[in-house]
């Protein structure tokens, strides 16, 4: 059965009384060559372990399940489910799981499916609708996978992979847990990598049914456990205080989100060498992590 083919497909939802559902973000990859890619950026081996988001019909889940040594599918939608056990039947190392990822517990995930610290992958053509909380999800958790390969909406990738000076939220809460933080006392060194990156661009062409936009992958490599929580909420409520109106200069956003005197504020940030007249998209992740590390104690009370 050619899982690519469109007519193919169709056949096999009608068989199964199934359906494309628009509120699940359900759009089929029909291209083999951006199949490829995606294999290629996760750098798949035998020894590797594969947890899949909205396998759906199960392509990608059966060029996963020749490369990685397990792999595990979470899958909503009961009707996919009941597909993915015949598109799936002659792979032994993929189990299918019938539940929403956003509601599974990460301790149970390091329970259930032995996904130990640092030790799996996530690989996954994500619906668009769950994209921010699902890498929200696997950044914060205290099992955090070793890398990330998605396919996620191209204005969306654009965002998480971006630049001073044009920085956002999404950026700085995504680049945070791939910045090498040693503890909230022993600050930062600086990360030279090249995570997260834009593998390639996807055209809407390459789904069917086609969706409304393009896609892009992405992967995001060397996702650190960030031990401190402290640090972390900390580091946190400085970025967004920081970004609460893009559009406004530091010294304000900071002095309002962070009730504390314009004095005050233009003197912490004349300290790490950023001017109260720049905007937070101009703030490299070093910036952000610097200010917090000099965040004076009674800020944060």
């Amino acid at each position: 059965m050619n899982l690519t083919s469109p007519k193919e497909i169709k056949e096999l939802l009608k068989k199964y009384n199934a359906a494309a559902l628009k509120q699940l973000g359900q759009h089929f990859l029909v291209d083999k060559g951006v199949l490829r890619k995606i294999i290629e950026a996760a750098g798949l081996n035998p020894k590797d372990t594969v947890l899949e988001i909205g396998p759906g019909i199960g392509v990608l889940t059966q060029a996963l399940a020749q490369k990685a040594g397990k792999v595990i599918a979470i899958e909503k939608d009961q009707k996919m489910c009941e597909i993915l056990r015949e598109t799936l039947k002659d792979f032994k190392n993929v189990e299918v799981v019938r539940n929403d990822i956003l509601k599974i517990e990460n301790s149970k995930l390091i329970k259930n499916w032995e996904l130990k610290i640092g030790n799996y992958k996530v690989v996954a053509n994500l619906p668009y609708y769950i994209t921010s909380p699902v890498i929200r999800k696997f950044l914060e958790a205290d099992n955090p996978p070793k890398e990330m390969v998605l396919m996620v909406q191209k204005e969306v990738a654009q965002r998480i992979c971006a630049k001073p000076p044009d920085m956002n939220l999404l950026a700085v809460s995504v680049q945070f847990y791939v910045h090498p933080v040693k503890s909230s006392e022993a600050g930062a060194k600086q990360f030279n990598g090249a995570s997260p990156k834009i593998i390639t661009y996807v055209s809407k062409k390459s789904f069917w049914p086609e969706p409304k936009v393009n896609s892009a992958i992405i992967k995001i490599s060397k996702i650190k456990y960030q031990k401190s929580k402290t640090f972390s909420a900390n580091f946190f409520k400085v970025v967004r205080a920081g970004f609460s109106q893009p559009r406004k200069q530091l010294i304000n956003n900071l002095s309002n989100g962070l009730k504390k005197s314009k004095e005050e504020i233009k003197k912490w940030l004349l300290e790490n060498k950023i001017l109260p007249q720049q905007r937070a998209e101009t703030l490299s992740i070093d910036d952000w992590i610097s200010l917090t590390k000099t965040y004076p104690a009674p800020f944060l009370n």
